[in-house]
């Protein structure tokens, strides 16, 4: 597959995670909160195309309002995207959230984006009044206002989960088409519908090798043409970290991202993790760990396996230390991503490596 790497783009994504200090004691959400605004800052400084913060309602994750947080970012980058990761959309008010990322395209002078998503936890759902069984119909019906919103003005809409609009009007108004995407983990018809409404989409790999997801890519491309729209972009968003070489990496990443699986599966009712099924997913599957040169290569790899237009590094995955979350940015944008590039540009991977599979 011909790739042009001066059209990819490369981001960095966060949930905000607790995380803990140098001794191992938890750090104030508070504080979490400051620090991602200076990971932010870094990212910008170091060449990153986006930084995007996720939404949560719960005690391991600091973030509960992400465009807060991209709002002081804001005033302190210059180039960067300000995106989310994602905004939980069934229990939000997309008027509202035009009205909020509007505002954040005012103050970053363009630089505001959305990802939207039923997201993998429901907190907000009993927290903000929504009940499980609308799951489905509040997405549906949530995603279809919002696409009507940011079409333009004025707003005429009906559904079963709101009072119908006729010719309503938002402030402020949009300076451009802000840029959109769905997230969507790997059902078919969360595919289908983002096609429908013309939208990008971004491919939650988290576990499992990336190339699983090539059918879900071709389905996307497949239904947008059939639907008389143009080719949208398609991302990917996966969980990783750098360090100076592979083992640092490893021992870094292992204990967190385990106590992180860890933590969830016992909601969820997963079986326990350990470092066998972390050196899998490093080895093979969704976790892109270790040097420079090892997290590039298989980055390079899911790119053209994938034939995807953007990659974001989830780099925050259990209560890793702020400090190492910072060296693994900065190693993120001066040495993976143009690295990443060199073998784009050459159109191969180097063979043999360890993530042929991927």
């Amino acid at each position: 597959m011909s790739i042009d790497p001066g059209s990819i783009t490369f981001g960095l994504d966060t949930f905000g995670d607790v995380t803990v200090d140098g001794a191992g004691d938890p750090v104030a959400p508070a504080q979490v909160i400051r620090d991602i605004v200076a990971q932010g800052e870094l990212a910008d400084q170091v060449g990153i195309d986006h930084f995007s913060i996720g939404e949560h309602h719960r005690p391991d994750f600091a973030v509960s309002a992400p465009d807060m947080v991209l709002a002081s970012l804001a005033q302190r980058t210059e180039r960067i995207t300000l995106g989310t990761a994602v905004i939980v959309l069934s229990s939000d008010d997309p008027l509202r959230v035009v009205e909020r990322f509007s505002t954040l395209d005012a103050l970053s002078q363009g630089r505001a984006e959305l990802t939207v998503g039923r997201g993998s936890f429901t907190e907000s759902f009993p927290l903000f009044g929504f009940a499980m069984q609308d799951y489905e119909t509040l997405f549906e019906e949530k995603l279809d206002l919002l696409v009507t919103a940011l079409a333009g003005e004025p707003i005429t809409w009906s559904g079963t989960t709101r009072a119908p609009l006729k010719q309503q009007s938002l402030r402020p108004a949009l300076e451009r088409e802000l840029p959109t995407w769905v997230a969507v983990g790997g059902s078919p018809n969360s595919v289908i519908r983002t096609a429908r409404h013309g939208l990008p989409l971004m491919l939650a790999i988290i576990g499992g090798p990336a190339q699983r997801f090539a059918p879900y890519v071709d389905l996307f491309h497949e239904a947008t043409a059939k639907l008389g729209g143009q080719r949208r972009p398609v991302g990917v968003h996966s969980p990783g970290h750098v360090a100076a070489t592979d083992a640092a990496a490893r021992e870094q990443l292992a204990p967190h991202w385990i106590h992180n699986r860890n933590e969830i599966g016992r909601e969820r009712g997963w079986g326990p993790s350990g470092i066998g099924e972390f050196e899998a997913e490093a080895d093979h599957g969704a976790l892109y760990v270790g040097s420079p040169e090892t997290v590039a290569q298989k980055i390079a790899r899911t790119i053209t396996s994938l034939g995807i237009d953007r990659f974001d590094l989830k780099y925050a995955s259990g209560p890793m230390p702020h400090a190492q979350l910072m060296e693994s940015i900065r190693l993120y944008g001066t040495e993976v991503l143009p690295r990443v590039r060199e073998l784009l540009a050459e159109a191969q991977v180097p063979e043999g490596s360890a993530f042929d599979e991927v």
